[in-house]
């Protein structure tokens, strides 16, 4: 008897993987630490700059929180200020999916599978991400950290919040896919079966399989024959290594 689950929910990351914003990101973060006083040429900056890109993934005030602990207005006012700087891009530059996510949506809904879209944005960014991309009609649910209790990646919660909002029985049905440790680390203690790395976005292969990777993909195009596949297992997960 086959011990295959079939994946019944997939959430996705979005930049990084569903949408290539990430120097849009980049320059979000930069902005927000310039107006306290962390400017670019100096040590500070390049300190604070290395915690981004480890912390990609994780909400962006609890990022800005690592930048300046026990300064909680600080992290505050850092954490406005990107909001403001990347709304104000998208609305002058817009924002483009990654290339072929859209058929990869359309392809995974059409099996009848629940895509959840999953972030470190705050509910308002992520509303307007969704407005600028027009994607309410291309998944079931989007959520930030605030909608799963406060607490984003690394923690399960926002996944786990996805299986309870739309009736998923199991964990074990569930498929996430992202470019972060964070995202890898979320999906393996949500339970997740499949938990699947993306090469278009920020972390290495290394870090990746390190946060607990069970494939690595090229990029989201990989991934519905993935899910999709009845064979889940040893094969995929030892090609991932390499």
């Amino acid at each position: 008897m086959s011990d295959v689950v079939p994946i019944k929910l997939v959430c996705l990351d979005l930049a990084g993987t569903t949408v290539g914003d990430i120097a849009m990101v980049e320059r979000a973060f930069a902005e927000a630490i310039a107006t306290q006083g962390i400017v670019p040429g100096t040590g500070a900056y390049a300190r604070a700059m290395v915690h981004v890109h480890r912390s990609r993934g994780c909400p962006k005030i609890d990022v800005f929180r690592g930048i300046f602990p026990g300064n909680e207005a600080q992290a505050q006012a850092a954490n406005l200020t990107f909001e403001r700087s990347y709304e104000g891009t998208l609305e002058r530059a817009g924002l483009e999916p990654m290339p072929g996510a859209l058929e990869v949506l359309d392809k995974l809904r059409g099996t009848g599978i629940k895509l959840a879209l999953i972030t470190g944005f705050s509910r308002t960014t992520l509303s307007r991400v969704l407005s600028v991309l027009g994607w309410h009609d291309k998944i079931d649910l989007a959520i930030s950290p605030e909608d799963a209790g406060g607490r984003g990646r690394p923690w399960p919660d926002m996944i786990l919040h996805a299986v309870l909002r739309l009736g998923v029985e199991d964990v074990r049905h569930v498929a996430v896919i992202g470019d972060s440790e964070s995202d890898m680390l979320c999906g393996k203690r949500a339970g997740a079966s499949i938990v699947a790395g993306v090469m278009t976005g920020v972390h290495s292969r290394e870090r990746l399989l390190k946060g607990g990777a069970t494939h690595i993909l090229d990029s989201i195009v990989d991934f519905p024959s993935l899910v999709l596949s009845d064979d889940l297992g040893t094969t995929q997960v030892a090609s991932s290594a390499r």
